[in-house]
Order: structure tokens, then C-alpha cells, then sequence
């Protein structure tokens, strides 16, 4: 009898005002460690990063992004999915069942299950989570060296202070979310 191969799947970066929505479909392996495994909000960014090293080394995972672009022309939901659906369908394994952090799925998925505060419950989405967010994260640190006005390296696209300070003197990128209410305000202003 074949063991069910279960996949976990999480987006992060909604919320931004900034960057890219990046959803992460993890395969855990048998060596990979559990004890670290819990959501990725919870744990220290240099942590996190030797954590999704260890995952990366010890599951099956893949990345699907969806860009500025795609969540202004479908909305951020969607766009989530979207980068949902590309993760999963780049995984080399095809999982027998899908564990979606959220209460959505994307279209066309078969045998899955959404689990609303997955990431924080379920060890494959904790996996996902983190591996997602390390990825996002230092895509954003890398876009701050060229756009160093938004303090983008400690915020990645979030709305902080110092973020929305840079938005106000600096203006709007091709990074930003144009109809996000804080960015929108700004443009219209």
C-alpha cells in the first residue's frame, strides 16, 4: 500500500503594499525535524532562515509568485490563488492531498483540504509558511537596495511607518500596489 503524499500550501505577503504575492507547496520528507515547524510569524527572521534551509533540504517544495501586475488586474485574493496553483503545479511529486492555509483554494484542485489558521495547526503548512516567507522576504530585502527609500530590507512592502513616510516623500515605485488604499490615497492626492 502507497502512503498518501500530503502537500502543504501558504501565501504570504497579502497585507503588503509592496512586491509580490509568494505561496510556497511544501512535501515534507521523513528526516526533516517537526519540533521546528510552527507558523512563520512566530519565529526570528535568522531562525526562520535556517529553518526553511532545513525544509528545503529535506522535503519537496516549490515557489509560485504572482506579480504587482496580477494582483491589480484579478485582486489580491485571486492572486493569491493564483500563486497557490503555480506552486503546486511546479512540485515534482503530485500530492494525494493538498493542505491550503486559508478558508480558499484555487480553481481546479482536487482532493484538498483549507484549513483556516493552518499554518499555526498542521506541520506541512507551518512548512510552507516559512518557506514562503524566507523567499518573500529576501526577494524584498534585494528590491530595497535599488529602492532604499522604504525601508523595504525590515518592513518587506508592509505598511509601516517608515514605509508610508517613503511612500509620502518619495512617491510610488513600479513595486507598489497602486490600489491599495494607502498607495492609492498618495496617487490621488
Amino acid at each position: 500500500m502507497t502512503e498518501l503524499v500530503i502537500a502543504g500550501v501558504d501565501e504570504v505577503g497579502r497585507g503588503c503594499l509592496a512586491g509580490p504575492v509568494v505561496s510556497a507547496a511544501v512535501v515534507l520528507k521523513k528526516k526533516v525535524n517537526l519540533k521546528l515547524l510552527k507558523d512563520s510569524k512566530k519565529i526570528s527572521f535568522k531562525k526562520r532562515e535556517e529553518i526553511s534551509e532545513h525544509i528545503k533540504n529535506n522535503s519537496y517544495f516549490a515557489i509560485g509568485i504572482a506579480s504587482v501586475e496580477e494582483i491589480l488586474n484579478l485582486n489580491i485574493l485571486q492572486a493569491s490563488l493564483l500563486s497557490m496553483k503555480r506552486a503546486i503545479e511546479k512540485l515534482k511529486v503530485k500530492p494525494g492531498l493538498t493542505l491550503i492555509d486559508g478558508n480558499f483554494a484555487p480553481d481546479g484542485l482536487k482532493n484538498y483540504k483549507t484549513i483556516i489558521n493552518g499554518d499555526e495547526k498542521i506541520k506541512v503548512i507551518s512548512a510552507a509558511s516559512i518557506v514562503a516567507k524566507v523567499y518573500r522576504d529576501k526577494f524584498m530585502i534585494k528590491l530595497s537596495k535599488k529602492y532604499s527609500n522604504y525601508a523595504w530590507e525590515r518592513n518587506f512592502g508592509y505598511g509601516t511607518k517608515a514605509h508610508l513616510e517613503g511612500l509620502k516623500k518619495f512617491g510610488v515605485t513600479s513595486h507598489h500596489r497602486k490600489d491599495f488604499k494607502p498607495v492609492h490615497k498618495i496617487l490621488s492626492s
